[in-house]
């Protein structure tokens, strides 16, 4: 609303429109991103807490996986929602590394309420911010290490110190061998790099045994069952026909109907449609095929004639599977059986119908081209295979990342520190109030190692001072804290190692997200369907009691 000098009130937004302006609109933003921060920090580091969360129909989720918390949560407040969004980004981009992102915007925001309180304006921030973030990056990229990617114990040290803040201590050892030999096998070489594409490792859950369970299978596993119990559940060196298309008598498009007034031509017709079938059949036997894993549907009789020519059968296959099939064994996805040919056919040296848990699955081991592999997850209950899941998912996410980038740095907050310190000696050179921000920067960044200190039980003031200390020491770079004794320690002998990508990524998503939110001075929120109408809320004119809105 806007007051005329005549003081005759003008309506500009819609009513029921809530707004809220000024600084009043930036520390409202800045509240809920930092209560968003703090319900991450408590999860932080390998002593970090796990949250319960409750759905709206009562499912219980046990994690402390940043990424699945934010996704869990019903989050309201749009400013927080942007919380979420950094938090998907950097799952997405590199696959850990979320709380990290997401507790650097937060205390980035801290720090500004600080600033903003001296009054100085959110653009010199963001200004000094902008520039902090671009000496950090450099700096990040100063101290990492390149790596030999055919390294697998470095690798193995990378895998396990993703895995150490999951819930999946006992299984840790055999996670982290699992995340790279799955990762080094689909590792493709194009020029001078490294290219991993995650979708090649196929996760499967099974309810059963423990997670020491857990397998790596050379191929593809099928949670399917073979369709005909005459047919074998074991075949060597398979010759296999992918078929994206049905071993079924085709429907017509459009309505027939056949008037038949003999038994005989009922029977002919019968007789015609079992040749149809056997003709496919005769067809995929004819070109060497001794298994098929079909898309679509397998007809009775179908099945039959297959069991008969003693070709193992799996129908109803899903789309991706038999994507991930093609590429490992080297087959082609036949639409249309006339076209099937022996080149068309993929290799492995074994399929094999095995009992898992409670149900029967297909495996498909030993393939030509090893770029598919499975990774079958076991554990005593749902809850622990679902963070199993997530916990190898980010374990091989960290080891593909070090495979892709190719360089590597300490964890322990030992990274946060040396580029504190770089921040603070860059600082002055910076001038004027900008330098206020690029030191709020260096602030921010040791809330990091500060949090990992404080979910250990330890005191964070000491352990930042004695790691400054250390930091002081031009060979200090990768002095952080071990928090199962309370030192500070080298973290590349002691193994605590994360990908570089993982620290820039977090470290960008941060500043942008924080350098979003400062330059907000407006919050108009529209109002909600249905309501500012006389009567009942949320009922619209012209709408009688009892009556049903559509959604």
């Amino acid at each position: 609303m806007s007051v005329e000098p005549t003081g005759i009130p003008v309506l500009i937004l819609k009513e029921g429109t809530q707004r809220t302006a000024g600084r009043d609109a930036l520390r409202n933003n800045i509240m809920a991103v930092k209560a968003i921060s703090e319900t991450l920090r408590t999860t932080y580091g390998p002593k970090g807490m796990d949250k319960m969360l409750v759905d709206s129909l009562g499912d219980i989720t046990i994690t402390n996986d940043g990424a699945t918390i934010l996704d869990k949560m019903d989050i309201q407040h749009p400013g927080a929602k942007m919380m979420v969004q950094i938090a998907k980004g950097q799952d997405e981009e590199v696959g850990d590394g979320t709380k990290t992102a997401v507790i650097l915007a937060g205390e980035l925001l801290r720090q500004a309420e600080d600033l903003l309180d001296k009054e100085i304006h959110p653009t010199i921030i963001v200004s000094g911010y902008k520039r902090a973030m671009e000496e950090a990056v450099k700096a990040i990229e100063e101290i990492s290490v390149p790596i030999d990617v055919n390294d697998k114990e470095l690798l193995k040290k990378i895998a396990v110190t993703s895995l150490y803040s999951k819930a999946v201590q006992g299984a840790r050892d055999k996670l982290a061998e699992i995340s790279v030999e799955a990762v080094t096998k689909v590792a493709e070489k194009r020029g001078d790099k490294y290219y991993v594409d995650l979708d090649n490792i196929q996760i499967v859950k099974k309810h059963g045994g423990s997670l020491l369970d857990t397998m790596l299978i050379e191929g593809v596993v099928i949670d399917k069952e073979v369709v005909h119990p005459g047919m074998p559940k074991r075949v060597k060196n398979a010759k296999i026909a992918l078929l994206d298309a049905a071993l079924e008598i085709e429907k017509p498009e459009i309505d027939a109907e056949i008037r038949i007034s003999d038994p005989l031509q009922m029977r002919k017709f019968l007789q015609e449609e079992e040749e149809i079938l056997k003709k496919m059949v005769d067809k995929i036997a004819e070109v060497g095929a001794n298994v098929v894993i079909c898309q679509k549907g397998i007809d009775d009789v179908a099945q039959h004639f297959l069991a008969k020519k003693g070709i193992l059968a799996v129908r109803r296959v899903k789309k991706s599977d038999m994507e991930k099939l093609a590429r490992a064994t080297g087959g082609r996805i036949v639409s249309n059986i006339e076209d099937l040919q022996p080149g068309d056919l993929g290799e492995a040296t074994l399929v094999e119908e095995r009992k898992v848990g409670e149900d029967k699955m297909v495996f498909v081991e030993g393939a030509k081209n090893a770029k598919s592999v499975t990774i079958l997850i076991r554990g005593g209950f749902e809850r622990l295979i679902a963070e199993g899941e997530r916990a190898l998912r980010d374990s091989l996410s960290a080891v593909a990342d070090a495979v892709k980038f190719g360089k590597i740095v300490g964890g322990g907050g030992a990274v946060e520190i040396e580029v504190a310190k770089r921040l603070r000696a860059i600082a002055p050179k910076v001038g004027g109030k900008q330098q206020l921000a690029v030191e709020a920067f260096a602030k921010a960044l040791e809330a990091l190692p500060s949090t990992l200190a404080e979910n250990a039980g330890l005191d964070a003031l000491e352990m930042i001072m004695k790691l400054r200390a250390a930091h002081s020491d031009s060979n200090g770079r990768f002095m952080g804290i071990n928090v199962f004794n309370g030192n500070i320690e080298d973290m590349f002998n002691l193994g605590v190692i994360e990908p570089a990508a993982i620290k820039l990524n977090a470290v960008k998503a941060a500043t942008e997200a924080a350098t979003m939110i400062l330059r907000i001075d407006d919050f108009i929120a529209a109002s909600k369907v249905g309501a500012g109408k006389e009567g009942a809320p949320g009922k619209k004119e012209g709408e009688k009691e009892g009556e049903e809105k559509e959604d």
